[in-house]
C-alpha cells in the first residue's frame, strides 16, 4: 500500500532559450551523471517532458552539488522543492510523486521570473525553505558570474588539488591560480554551498511554521 516518505528534495530544471539554443538535455544528463556524488540521488536525472529535467535526491550536500553543475552548464532554470513523496518510489523518477514534486513544478515556474534561476519551495517548512531560496539565490549570482577559467580552478581545487598542483594542470602559474580562485570567489561558494546544505536540511526537518513572506511569495 502506498505511503508518505518525508521529506525529500526534487530538482526540477528546464532548459533556457531551448528554440534557439538547441537541445542541451544530453549533454545535461552526461555531465550530471558524471558528479561524483550521482550515487547520492534516490532517482538519477531524466528527461520528464519536452526540455525538463528532474531527479529525486535523499541528501541534500548532493543536491547543492547538482545545482552547482545546473549552474556550471549555464543554460537552465532551476525549482527545488522539498516535502513527502509517495513510497514506494518507483525506479523511474518520472513515475514518481508526492508533495516534493508539486512543490518542485511551483518552484520552477517560478525561477522563470528571478534573476537567480533558482526558486525554492517547502510547503512544510516555508520560513526554512525562505533561507533556503535566498542562499540559493545569492550562490546563483555568484557561479553565474564566473568565467571558464574560473570554473576550471575551482573544479580542479575541489578535487583537492594544492595550487602548485593546479597550476601544472592548467599550465598557469600558482599566482595566477590565487588571483582566479579570488575572482571566482571559490571559498565563498564552498561556504555558500554548505550553508546551503544545512539550510535544506533544516527544511527537510521542520513542520509546518507560521508563514513568512519570501521573496518568491513577493512575485
Amino acid at each position: 500500500m502506498p505511503s508518505l516518505r518525508s521529506s525529500l528534495v526534487v530538482l526540477t530544471a528546464d532548459q533556457v532559450d531551448s528554440r534557439s539554443g538547441g537541445d542541451a538535455v544530453p549533454s545535461a544528463l552526461r555531465a550530471l551523471r558524471a558528479l561524483p556524488s550521482s550515487g547520492g540521488s534516490a532517482r538519477g536525472f531524466a528527461r520528464t517532458a519536452g526540455d525538463e529535467i528532474q531527479a529525486l535526491f535523499t541528501r541534500s550536500s548532493d543536491t547543492v552539488e547538482a545545482l552547482e553543475r545546473l549552474a556550471r552548464l549555464g543554460c537552465w532554470r532551476v525549482g527545488v522543492g522539498i516535502g513527502a513523496v509517495v513510497t514506494p518510489v518507483p525506479d523511474d523518477v518520472r513515475a514518481a510523486s508526492g508533495e516534493a514534486f508539486i512543490a518542485a513544478r511551483e518552484a520552477v515556474e517560478t525561477s522563470r521570473l528571478v534573476p537567480a534561476r533558482v526558486a525554492v519551495r517547502a510547503p512544510s517548512a516555508p520560513e526554512a525553505g525562505a533561507d533556503l531560496d535566498a542562499a540559493l539565490a545569492l550562490l546563483h549570482l555568484l557561479w553565474h558570474r564566473r568565467t571558464p577559467a574560473g570554473w576550471a580552478v575551482a573544479e580542479l581545487l575541489g578535487q583537492g588539488l594544492t595550487g602548485r598542483e593546479v597550476a601544472a594542470a592548467l599550465d598557469i602559474t600558482p599566482s595566477a591560480v590565487s588571483q582566479r580562485a579570488r575572482a571566482a570567489a571559490v571559498e565563498e561558494s564552498d561556504a555558500g554551498m554548505r550553508l546551503a546544505a544545512r539550510l535544506m536540511d533544516a527544511a527537510r526537518a521542520r513542520p509546518a511554521e507560521g508563514r513568512r513572506r519570501s521573496r518568491v511569495d513577493m512575485l
